[in-house]
């Protein structure tokens, strides 16, 4: 590959444009609430990610569809202004992604998903590039991020699998990694199942507790940073993000894993999911061996 390798990191994913209700507790079934604040930010894992890879400093491309309104501009604008290569992101004849996020006064969070032009990721042809690392989540068809992942021509290849859906050994037979959180792991079937479906190793989030690292034969755990949590909308983009930028350098698993859970870590410390996301040199200040 050498020299023929264009990206760091290929993102294959989401755009939204996340409307996002601050309150002070999150409803129960039946109840109306009143917001504290309203927000609107570019959103969708896939971009979230792809905004953290470059942050991160990799060479980004993002490949995926927005529609033809004000939200789609708006969200290509914003990758283009990144640096992140949007030469593959379609403009499709459907409204663009939403999502609709209800955050409380302790930063946690609900979220709820509208599709759009996000289910129309692979009506049009699109021909990977070669990169380090290709990245992918399942907020676009399952099918397209299997045959994203078959044409990874030797890219390490990272599947967040979020949100939770039935995966096909196919599928799983090609993630060298997968990272969910405590949820979806479970909603998958944990960490074993993965391992045992061709997983080469998982890496699990936990949150205020930061993550766990196995690969069939060992656990290694990673300790969390401790920050004071506002907001935990975009966290676990920025962990994957990071991940995989460290990845791309060429990184142990295990340093890229610690490198991530500060950035995670950081970006709960901000309302919203992009204006979260740090960048490498906030990072690498906390960070220390």
């Amino acid at each position: 590959m050498g020299d023929s390798i264009e990206f760091d990191v290929v993102v294959v994913g989401s755009c939204n444009l996340d409307l996002v209700s601050t309150t002070t507790h999150l409803p129960s079934p039946g109840e109306t609430l009143r917001t504290v604040a309203y927000a609107e930010h570019a959103g969708g894992k896939g971009l979230n990610q792809a905004v953290a890879c470059a942050r991160m400093g990799a060479r980004t491309a993002f490949i995926g569809c927005v529609g033809n309104d004000n939200a789609g501009t708006m969200l290509r604008e914003l990758l283009n202004s990144e640096g992140i290569d949007t030469s593959q992101l379609v403009t499709v004849d459907a409204p663009t992604g939403r999502a609709f996020i209800t955050v409380d006064a302790s930063g946690e969070n609900t979220i709820v998903i509208v599709a759009g032009a996000n289910a129309h990721v692979g009506d049009t042809p699109f021909t990977v590039p070669l990169s380090k690392v290709l990245l992918a989540q399942l907020e676009i068809p399952l099918e397209i991020v299997t045959q994203v992942f078959s044409q990874a021509q030797n890219a390490i290849t990272v599947l967040n699998p979020s949100p939770a859906a039935a995966l096909s050994p196919e599928l799983l037979s090609l993630c060298d990694y997968a990272v969910p959180n405590e949820t979806e792991s479970e909603a998958l079937g944990g960490t074993q199942f993965l391992l045992g479906s061709g997983v080469n190793t998982v890496i699990t989030t936990l949150g205020e507790r930061g993550a766990g690292i196995s690969n069939g034969t060992s656990m290694t755990p990673i300790a969390p940073y401790k920050v004071d949590a506002i907001d935990t909308v975009g966290a676990g983009d920025a962990f994957v993000g990071a991940l995989c930028a460290e990845l791309a350098r060429g990184e142990t698993i295990e340093h890229a894993a610690r490198i991530a859970s500060i950035a995670g870590a950081l970006a709960t410390t901000v309302h919203g999911a992009v204006p979260s996301l740090p960048t490498r040199a906030a990072v690498m200040s906390l960070y220390a061996d």
